[in-house]
């Protein structure tokens, strides 16, 4: 069902995103995406190695 709700406030995606780790501290992590940018690590909500290829599962305005 189509809802007004979900036009306001549509709901946040999760992906999969493909980085290369360039640094790492306590609270964050410096990746490129295309750009560089740091992810905090309360925003990484999974880790995965596939292919020689890290990928981090964050929110979709997260890594952009």
């Amino acid at each position: 069902m189509f809802w007004l709700y979900d036009l306001i406030y549509p709901k946040e995606r999760y992906i999969w995103a493909q980085i290369r780790i360039l640094h790492e501290t306590d609270k964050a992590v410096l990746v490129e995406h295309g750009m560089k940018i740091w992810v905090p690590k309360s925003r990484i909500y999974g880790i995965r190695l596939r292919k020689n290829t890290f990928e981090v599962y964050v929110k979709e305005s997260t890594v952009g």
